[in-house]
């Protein structure tokens, strides 16, 4: 089973975020990145990926730049946290757990669920 990119879709800013925390990287590295720490559940599309860069450095979370110094000699873009984007993230997060609150008060657990109330 994987997870619906509509269900995830308010969460991928904050996936991209967690992995720049530490170092900044590249596009197809935080795409691989997703799909690795998912287990496979969920792959990031390359428009959502490259739509959510675009967003986020518009609105300060993240600021790119360019690098020519890795081993096949290609231009690529890296993206790097701010202070905005660190708080943000953390914003998300709280919003994170107050949703995951609310709605597993609406999940139904184990014997409920095979009809034994």
């Amino acid at each position: 089973m994987s997870i619906s990119s509509d269900v995830i879709r308010g969460y991928n800013d904050t996936m991209i975020l967690y992995l720049l925390w530490e170092k900044p990287s590249y596009g197809y590295e935080i795409s691989k990145q997703i799909k690795l720490l998912s287990k496979e559940k969920y792959v990031i599309k390359e428009t959502t990926l490259y739509s959510a860069f675009t967003r986020m450095e518009k609105n300060g979370y993240i600021a790119s730049f360019p690098d020519q110094n890795n081993a096949t000699g290609k231009r690529r873009t890296y993206y790097r946290i701010t202070d905005s984007g660190r708080a943000y993230y953390r914003e998300k997060c709280a919003e994170w757990n107050l949703t995951q609150e609310v709605v597993g008060k609406f999940i139904m657990k184990g014997e409920k669920m095979d009809g034994n109330n």
